[in-house]
């Protein structure tokens, strides 16, 4: 194995993970605008995570004035880590709900809630996911960025490459949106691992469902990516009738076979690669052992794309997208011992843990995310008519005061 030229680390956030670079973006956002009055002042985010999305977006969100934020993720699908850095956070705006199910699972009912019109209005409903468009919006920055550096060091390279570790297709659309604005890239290799429908999609035109295949790389492990959707879009020529016919096939059938011209068309941008668990580690122990570098089991499926398509070269950029210490139990498994994690990891398992468990149906997690809201917003009725009673008596108390010292001063005459 020989190293990556360029590694871009996104890790650097409060959470540790490439989502803080869009979520505390997202968080400053929606507190602005609701402080306009807009939405009626408030806002209740219900997101899905596979590990990553969650924390960041909590930690994006929390303390946010009219913000709510219900996060569901699959039980015991997320690493312990991750777990803790969203349930130990005491915001009374932050929720958590583990859900009796996968990914897709929760995901099904982010979509099903904001297909439900009355529910929406009713608790006024928001996106955290990459669903939201401004998730997508601000991943662009570090496709510019990274081309400017590289191309300042490499005077030769005029187009950069970008292998993306995803599972959703948010991270790499983001590249593919900046291409279409006139960034010169090259190749966007979309790197899986086993839960590869995209990989089978560029490589063989075939975007089947299969069944999920639980990982050491779980934000990885989904089989139906919300983003890609919007990349349909484009493919069938920005035409909404031909992706609506592709995407109601797939409902149905739970299968889109795409050949010829468009799947050329797909192949001229995208290449892609699977990584197994295999794979994973020894990609893990390879950089750890030769060049002292430790990549987490995400940011090691996009090390080992590029390794396998021939393109380790200097035009080519990996996404660092975690920091190993949050799969370390995966790490491990290459690496022993570890490298020392960060201390704000480190302290996560002294503090108290905060979360709701609900079955895999959208009307009881519905009825929970209700509740929550109406919940908080009567305890803060509350709290504010609390302290408007506390001044009131400040102000009865210094009235009297100032009355007590005018007797007093008319006395002493």
């Amino acid at each position: 194995m020989y190293a990556i030229s360029y590694s871009q680390e996104l890790f650097h956030g409060p959470t540790f993970a490439f989502k803080d670079v869009a979520l505390q973006m997202l968080g400053n956002f929606f507190e602005y605008f609701l402080s306009t009055g807009s939405n009626g002042g408030r806002l209740a985010v219900l997101g899905a995570t596979s590990g990553d999305t969650g924390s960041a977006a909590i930690y994006g969100l929390r303390g946010k004035k009219g913000v709510d934020c219900i996060i569901l993720y699959p039980t015991g699908r997320v690493s312990e880590i991750q777990e803790r850095q969203m349930t130990t956070v005491p915001d009374d705006n932050i929720h958590c709900v583990s859900v009796d199910g996968t990914f897709d699972d929760c995901q099904d009912i982010v979509k099903a809630s904001f297909n439900d019109k009355e529910f929406r209005d009713t608790v006024k409903l928001g996106a955290v996911n990459s669903i939201n468009w401004c998730r997508v919006l601000a991943q662009t920055t570090y496709y510019f960025w990274s081309y400017l550096r590289v191309t300042d060091n490499e005077k030769d390279v005029e187009k950069v490459n970008f292998s993306v570790p995803t599972g959703n297709f948010g991270d790499i659309l983001a590249g593919y949106y900046s291409k279409r604005m006139g960034l010169p890239v090259g190749d966007l290799i979309v790197a899986t691992n086993e839960n590869d429908i995209l990989h089978r999609f560029f490589s063989q035109g075939t975007y089947h469902r299969e069944d999920i295949q639980e990982t050491i790389s779980p934000s990885m492990d989904i089989c139906v990516s919300s983003n890609f959707e919007r990349y349909l879009y484009h493919l069938a020529g920005n035409d909404a009738t031909t992706l609506a016919s592709w995407m109601g096939a797939f409902e149905s059938t739970g299968k889109l076979t795409i050949t010829g011209k468009k799947l050329d068309e797909a192949r001229a941008d995208f290449k892609s690669a699977k990584a197994d668990t295999a794979n994973t580690l020894e990609t893990i122990q390879q950089y750890h052992t030769k060049y002292d570098y430790m990549l987490c089991p995400h940011s090691a499926v996009g090390v080992s794309a590029i390794h396998q398509l021939n393109m380790v070269n200097s035009a080519t950029v990996c996404l660092a997208t975690a920091h190993f210490a949050k799969f370390g139990d995966a790490c491990s498994m290459a690496v022993n011992p570890l490298p020392t994690i960060p201390k704000e990891l480190a302290r996560l398992w002294k503090l108290q843990i905060r979360s709701s468990n609900c079955p895999n149906d959208v009307k009881v997690v519905q009825a929970f995310m209700q509740r929550r809201v109406e919940e908080r917003m009567n305890n803060h009725k509350k709290r504010d008519e609390k302290k408007q009673l506390v001044k009131r008596l400040v102000v009865v108390s210094a009235a009297v005061g100032v009355v007590a010292m005018v007797v007093s001063a008319i006395r002493r005459r």
